[in-house]
């Protein structure tokens, strides 16, 4: 056999696979063959999707089910033995698999990652690959664990037989929360990005301690209601009667695949608590209070718990004197974890001073680039009141007929101290006209208000703003806060992504975190948001990937300046798009090319070989301000918009700001290397529109151009004058230059005419598309006699789409 005509997929059936099956490894259970573990990163070019290339490892072998050991790289034999090693070291360390091999078919090269002693690197025959109990007690001494740890180390996970597995990142997590507390470690944190599947992977901690008997009873906290109503029928079904809500109030709850199911609480109507239960899930507000009488947990003893999983810790759970934290202390024997995306690190509150170094991490920007969350554009609006903030003439009065106190109010005092109401209807028809524009009504939006009341307001303005849809359903609009039970009745069928209605939710704090709302694909900003930690689980809300519905990206709008917070080093989510819409452009931003992209994610200009299109075009207040005080209402000061600019991350990650024709200048010299490039480009091509289609597809805004040079240029006027300085003629020049030329002499009298009413056509509308017969049969030419009738006029098809582009041709003969 020709090892070497053979290919890479050979190799692996032929010879790695044997050699590795020939040492001991179970083929079925303990053997994976082209493991994808990344989801190939969405690349947003305008309206085009696309997905890149996700990462495959060859081989990826286990100890157990979920317990990855060793990785291999194979090349074909046209490669030496040790080609693969570092694409396999880029694998191992991003699944976190101590042991690495190449092969080309000869043999292996052995990488030992645990640095346990002897050569890092070494030789192997095809017949001397490792065994798993050999690769396993390299492991077991690596990670110093005792006969009792590697039990529960290899306790299994769940496994409902339906084929879902751990997400890569959420077994190494699991894996290594494990593996800490079979060691005796009793406070880890684990930092995950929203929309990662935090409540999975503690579901698969719980399960794995739970089931080796290493932990009998655990609670499960969290501060919202509807997140343990949703972990209890979701991620937590699997515990079936062993678990129960710490709740006196029963209740139903919709599972994800529409059935409903009745939750079981263990506390009765008299406040007593059913210990039989051994997986309970509880709200950190039920169980706890300022008033002895509240505080239900001391009902157990202190050593009750051998497990607490706290759920988005970074709130009050870490500040040392919080009622959250009264629970933990009291329980202070059990092994704590704490889950966030947002470890909060302030000179008062801190994650890790209570729960030590996070154990694992994943970040949002590494979420995006693996293609398992969604990346998102930005729209930032700037309002005159805002940033010019806004004095009371003198005599100014209110609503009550008051006199505003004299000074100057700013963003901060807005919907807070002072409501400006024009501001508010601004705001909404911003919010309206973006909807409008993107073609898509229906949305699923949330806009984050000052306060309750704010939100109250705003919905009001949304509902005048789109009268129309609200009649045909009230629920278009909607407020969900925490004071409003009729909203909150309607948060199901909001996070519900078969549920149409509502749409345009209004809200102040309810909404900020936690709640998965998988197909929100608009995000309004019209508060401040001071804290990083709350922006990013703001940002949070729309990261959620749902294919089904094409929620690939979605879209932020700032009318507070919130996005501020990119500059901010902690942030870790590059957006891929910053746009800065004027007083009279369009909502939408522009079709701009993607982010310039950092050394290790390179972004190529248009989608190439390994990409595949997946769309196409289709409450928390300030400390100090404005507490417990009654605010002032001003009406008639009139709001608008000031700015427009747009911004980009270089290749640096940095932000650059250019105005729209600079950045489409830029973009367009990208694509065309000179003047003669283009004109060539032009002129070869049949279908001028053929070369504009290309341009769109990559997100270069002519449309726009041509609103703001404000003349009626087509696209090759545009092109030379916004790429090559070239000065433009007007369409009406161009058809004016055609006739002076008087070129139709040699037709007859009916195909002049033709000619006459396409030139007309173009300098008109621009139709680059003048030869397709198909244009004939517009209302301009009945007059004139039938398609075949007219086409005969030329002698044939071909005399007639001859014509066409001799006209055509005449048309662009002036480079100016």
């Amino acid at each position: 056999m020709d090892k070497g005509a053979l290919s890479e997929r050979d190799i692996c059936t032929k010879f790695v696979l044997p050699a590795v099956k020939s040492s001991g490894w179970d083929e079925m259970l303990q053997i994976r063959e082209e493991v994808y573990f990344t989801k190939g990163r969405i690349i947003v070019r305008g309206k085009l999707v696309s997905r890149g290339k996700a990462k495959k490892a060859d081989f990826v072998l286990y100890y157990k089910p979920n317990i990855p050991i060793a990785v291999i790289e194979a090349k074909d034999n046209n490669h030496s033995v040790g080609d693969g090693m570092q694409q396999a070291l880029d694998y191992a360390t991003t699944l976190e698999i101590p042991f690495v091999f190449s092969s080309n078919g000869d043999g292996f090269v052995f990488h030992d990652r645990t640095g346990a002693g002897g050569a890092t690197e070494t030789n192997l025959s095809l017949d001397a690959f490792p065994s798993p109990a050999d690769l396993w007690a390299r492991y077991r001494a690596w990670k110093g664990l005792t006969p009792e740890a590697e039990q529960i180390v290899l306790q299994d996970y769940f496994d409902d037989g339906s084929g879902k597995g751990p997400r890569y990142y959420q077994m190494n997590a699991v894996n290594a929360a494990i593996e800490a507390i079979a060691k005796g470690r009793d406070r880890i944190l684990l930092v995950m990005a929203t929309g990662t599947g935090k409540t999975y992977t503690a579901f698969q901690i719980i399960w794995r301690l739970w089931k080796a008997g290493r932990k009998k009873r655990i609670l499960f906290l969290a501060d919202r209601n509807v997140l343990i109503d949703q972990t209890m029928v979701n991620d937590f079904r699997p515990f079936g009667a062993a678990m129960a809500k710490l709740s006196a109030s029963a209740g139903t709850i919709e599972r994800s695949d529409g059935t409903v199911e009745e939750l079981t609480t263990a506390i009765d109507r008299h406040r007593r608590i059913d210990t039989a239960y051994e997986i309970y899930l509880g709200l950190y507000q039920a169980i706890t209070g300022p008033e002895e009488r509240q505080k239900l947990f001391r009902e157990f003893s202190p050593g009750f718990f051998d497990l607490i999983v706290i759920d988005e810790c970074h709130r009050g759970s870490a500040a040392e004197d919080s009622a959250w934290r009264e629970i933990l202390k009291h329980f202070s024997t059990a092994t704590q974890i704490g889950l966030t995306a947002t470890p909060k690190e302030t000179a008062y509150v801190s994650n890790i001073d209570y729960f030590g170094e996070p154990l694992y991490s994943y970040s949002l920007k590494q979420g995006i680039r693996d293609g398992f969350l969604a990346p998102y554009k930005v729209i930032k609006v700037h309002i005159d009141r805002d940033v010019e903030g806004y004095r009371p003439e003198r005599g100014q009065v209110d609503r009550e007929g008051e006199e505003v106190e004299d000074r100057i109010y700013n963003t901060r005092d807005f919907d807070r101290t002072l409501v400006l109401d024009d501001r508010t209807k601004l705001v909404a028809r911003k919010v309206t006209a973006f909807l409008k524009q993107s073609g898509d009504r229906f949305q699923k939006t949330i806009v984050f208000c000052v306060d309750q009341e704010h939100a109250a307001r705003m919905r009001q303005a949304l509902i005048n703003e789109n009268a129309a849809l609200v009649t045909e359903n009230h629920r278009y609009v909607m407020r969900i806060t925490g004071a409003d039970a009729e909203g909150q009745a309607q948060l199901g069928n909001f996070i519900d992504p078969e549920s149409k209605y509502p749409v345009l939710v209004t809200t102040s704090r309810l909404l900020s975190t936690g709640v998965d709302a998988q197909t929100c694909r608009l995000i309004v900003l019209d508060r401040e948001v001071g804290s990083m930690t709350e922006f990013k689980q703001i940002v949070g809300r729309g990261t959620r990937i749902h294919e089904d519905t094409k929620k690939f990206y979605f879209t932020l709008i700032d009318f507070r300046g919130a996005t501020s917070h990119f500059a901010d080093p902690d942030f870790d989510g590059e957006p891929v798009q910053i746009y800065e819409p004027g007083p009279d452009a369009l909502m939408t931003p522009p079709d701009a090319a993607p982010p310039a992209s950092d050394e290790d994610s390179p972004i190529p200009p248009a989608p190439g070989p390994d990409e595949y299109i997946v769309d196409g075009p289709r409450d928390i207040a300030i400390p100090g301000f404005g507490e417990g005080q009654q605010k002032i209402y001003v009406d008639g000061v009139g709001a608008s918009i000031i700015t427009e600019r747009i911004e980009y991350l270089d290749e640096n990650g940095r932000l650059i700001t250019e105005s729209l024709r600079d950045f489409t200048r830029k973009a367009l010299k990208r694509h065309f290397a000179s003047l003669d490039d283009f004109l060539k480009r032009w002129k070869s091509a049949e279908r001028k529109q053929a070369i504009v289609e290309e341009l769109e597809a990559e997100g270069l805004p002519l449309d726009r151009i041509a609103e703001e040079l404000g003349k009626d240029l087509d696209a090759f006027d545009l092109i030379c004058h916004i790429a090559f300085d070239r000065k433009p003629l007007t369409r009406r020049e161009r058809a004016e230059n055609v006739k002076k030329r008087d070129m139709f002499t040699k037709y007859g009298s009916q195909a002049r005419a033709v000619l006459d009413a396409l030139l007309a056509k173009y300098q008109d509308e621009g139709v680059f598309n003048l030869d397709d017969p198909r244009v004939l049969q517009i209302s301009t030419f009945d007059r004139m006699g039938t398609p075949v009738q007219l086409i005969k006029a030329f002698g044939d098809r071909t005399d007639f789409e001859r014509a066409v582009h001799e006209l055509q041709s005449a048309l662009y003969q002036e480079t100016a």
